[in-house]
């Protein structure tokens, strides 16, 4: 009887080299509203570990996550873990994630430590249908081994006037990978977070990226808003935390286009 072909799950990383972008806000509850449709696995590439708080994870109870499986210690069948949404699985960044960027350096394949480990070991990811990988602020080893890994990059985007200079960095990165590491990485599309409508900037700053980057910005817009700030202090998405705010909404909306946008691209491609 021939073998039961698998789905790949599809996988995203999100990046910026850029800090206080809501990377990792959009990592965590972009996640959360995708669970709802379909499994999603959160793989927190980021040291500072922040994916991981604020998904109910503290610090002293991650145990062994993301560095051991970069560094081939452990396996990732042993190192997912459950969130509290349904759907949502987690691979936690461990404390010794902070030291990877130099260890990385002397290992073989150290740009491909990640694909490797998530190609070779795809039976710890049955049934996974959605990856998302929340990488750390910098164009560092463990950002390329994001990279090289993904099928797409989402960069959330700041509405502030430094915003253009940074997205065209890390365009430029994408252009690289693709071209020297990984030729089927796309630009996923662009996210704008921390928009304040009663600010001339956001309005001038979104209009620049759209002219800019046209379809490839999402319709979608993150609003500047409490209830996402307070979320991480309780170990929740916003989502959980107030679903009626405008930013769980927003997230719910965002989630929705993605699937939206991808359905669309497999239509053409078919």
């Amino acid at each position: 009887m021939p073998a039961i072909e698998r789905a790949h799950p599809r996988i995203i990383a999100l990046a910026n080299q850029k800090g206080g972008v809501g990377k990792t806000t959009t990592a965590i509850n972009l996640g959360t509203a995708l669970a709802a449709k379909r499994r999603v696995l959160l793989i927190d590439m980021d040291p500072q570990g922040n994916a991981s708080t604020g998904l109910g994870i503290s610090r002293q109870d991650r145990g062994a996550g993301s560095y051991a499986l970069l560094t081939g210690e452990r396996r990732l069948a042993e190192l997912l873990r459950p969130t509290k949404i349904p759907n949502l699985t987690l691979l936690p960044a461990d404390p010794e994630l902070a030291g990877a960027e130099i260890e990385l350096v002397g290992l073989e394949h150290r740009e491909r430590r990640l694909r490797e480990a998530l190609e070779t070991q795809a039976d710890a990811l049955a049934g996974i249908e959605i990856i998302l990988i929340d990488c750390p602020p910098s164009l560092g080893l463990l950002t390329l081994n994001a990279l090289v890994a993904a099928n797409a990059v989402l960069v959330p985007l700041q509405t502030e006037f430094f915003a253009l200079e940074g997205v065209s960095q890390i365009t430029r990165t994408v252009d690289r990978v693709k071209r020297v590491l990984n030729p089927t990485l796309e630009l996923e599309g662009i996210v704008l977070t921390m928009f304040d409508r009663r600010n001339n900037l956001s309005e001038l700053v979104a209009a620049d990226v759209r002219a800019f980057f046209g379809d490839k910005v999402y319709t979608t817009i993150i609003p500047r808003n409490v209830r996402i700030s307070e979320a991480p202090s309780h170990g929740l998405p916003v989502i959980l935390y107030d679903h009626r705010s405008a930013g769980a909404q927003a997230y719910v909306d965002l989630a929705a286009e993605l699937l939206r946008r991808e359905r669309k691209a497999r239509k053409s491609a078919a």
